[in-house]
């Protein structure tokens, strides 16, 4: 896949994956299934969501450890400032032919440009927090936070709704 392929996929899950609404329950219920999703398939992840810099959701697995925090930090103060996935903007710099740690301008022990970090996107407001994970290559730190969304918000809508929007095809 290419640099352009990848970005348009990333972008279009971003259009894609919006909730009607976000508080503590809906936190709750996606942390949740995302480490019924890691334990089931024994990842050593570690878990956050978070709602406006507030923390709603952290699980360790098994496997993880320390490390993993100080990534989904990073991971996630990527995402709160550009309002895209971790994954999406370290993709943007490289197609731009740059390096996110070289050309961001931004602390990198502070700031991650590496899968596995996802924007909560609010229909009508937008990001409004992260959905992180921290413990495999960064493609599937993404791709696990992804599904997880994916089946999530197709429980709440029903399938037809995700099968149905443009952004899918």
């Amino acid at each position: 896949m290419t640099g352009r392929e990848l970005l348009d996929q990333l972008e279009a899950q971003e259009t894609r994956l919006v909730f009607d609404h976000f508080d503590e329950h809906t936190a709750w219920e996606l942390g949740l299934a995302l480490r019924e999703a890691a334990l089931a398939a024994g990842l050593p992840v570690a878990i956050s969501v978070r709602r406006n810099g507030r923390r709603l959701f952290h699980a360790a697995l098994p496997g993880s450890s320390a490390d993993n925090d100080g990534w989904l930090a990073r991971k996630c103060a990527v995402v709160d400032r550009y309002g895209r996935s971790s994954l999406r903007v370290g993709e943007q710099f490289r197609a731009d032919g740059g390096s996110f740690d070289a050309d961001s301008r931004l602390d990198p022990s502070l700031f991650s440009a590496h899968g596995g970090a996802f924007p909560i996107l609010v229909r009508g407001t937008g990001c409004i927090g992260t959905v992180a994970v921290s413990g495999l290559p960064e493609l599937e730190d993404h791709r696990l936070v992804v599904e997880v969304l994916e089946a999530l918000l197709a429980s709440r809508h029903g399938v037809r709704g995700l099968r149905d929007d443009p952004s899918t095809r």
